[in-house]
């Protein structure tokens, strides 16, 4: 399937909003780490197999280095932050940030596999 305007915001929309690709109401999560296993309203089967969501953790990682490591770099040249500083606030960063990201990767990678699946 090709991207296009329509779809990138689709996705971009029901995944920030932790909703379902299918029918766009359906909550994602129970709490803050446990998932559905079914939408509760078109009973979209969220996890397809085991391992299903692998590449969620690329978009977590991929989405927390290119964060970081621009902007340690951008710290580095546009402040007068001490080295070990900006250093500790980008590891902090590096530490956090994922685990806030964790539920919108999960959400990014059902949504994108959902359009270009069906």
């Amino acid at each position: 399937m090709k991207i296009t305007f329509g779809n990138l915001g689709r996705i971009l929309r029901c995944s920030f909003q932790l909703r379902c690709p299918q029918c766009r109401e359906g909550a994602l999560f129970q709490t803050y780490f446990r998932m559905f296993i079914h939408c509760a309203v078109c009973d979209l089967k969220f996890e397809r197999e085991s391992g299903y969501f692998i590449g969620a953790m690329y978009i977590n990682y991929g989405a927390t280095v290119l964060t970081a490591f621009p902007s340690y770099f951008l710290f580095e040249k546009l402040t007068s932050i001490p080295f070990s500083v900006n250093l500790g606030v980008w590891a902090l960063f590096s530490a956090i940030f994922p685990v806030l990201f964790y539920r919108y990767s999960k959400s990014l990678w059902l949504n994108f596999d959902y359009v270009f699946s069906s």
